[in-house]
């Protein structure tokens, strides 16, 4: 995957089709890596993912002088930047819908240059409809 803001709502909810049998619950979005991150944030316009970028690379850049650079300049402060935003989101589901906002979506926050396959590990748990 390449660095940036990754929508995936749409592939979370197509892995879940099991998702519709839920009647109240809540969904867990969990990645299973250091150097990429979940986040919830606006999903209409693709500059908000250019933005996003921008500030990360802003609030951490990679000039600073890090220790930990075996793995090249963009991984350390890739975990930084993976530590700041969170391996997790919790969404709401009822009746059989994601209870996220108009413009909200589900985003694969990629820190690294050049990453490798990521890992995502899906949680939904609720009241099954009647």
């Amino acid at each position: 995957m390449s660095r940036g803001f990754h929508l995936i709502t749409d592939k979370v909810v197509d892995a879940v089709p099991e998702l519709s049998s839920l009647k109240m619950g809540w969904m867990q979005v969990f990645i299973q890596h250091t150097s990429a991150s979940l986040t919830i944030n606006e999903n209409a316009d693709p500059d908000v993912r250019v933005d996003f970028e921008t500030a990360m690379n802003h609030a951490v850049p990679e000039s600073l002088p890090y220790i930990h650079t075996i793995e090249g300049p963009d991984d350390m402060p890739a975990h930084v930047k993976a530590s700041m935003m969170g391996a997790s989101v919790m969404i709401p589901i009822t009746d059989g819908r994601l209870q996220l906002g108009t413009w909200q979506g589900i985003y694969l926050c990629e820190h690294r240059d050049h990453a490798g396959g990521r890992n995502i590990v899906i949680t939904a748990m609720g009241e099954t409809a009647q």
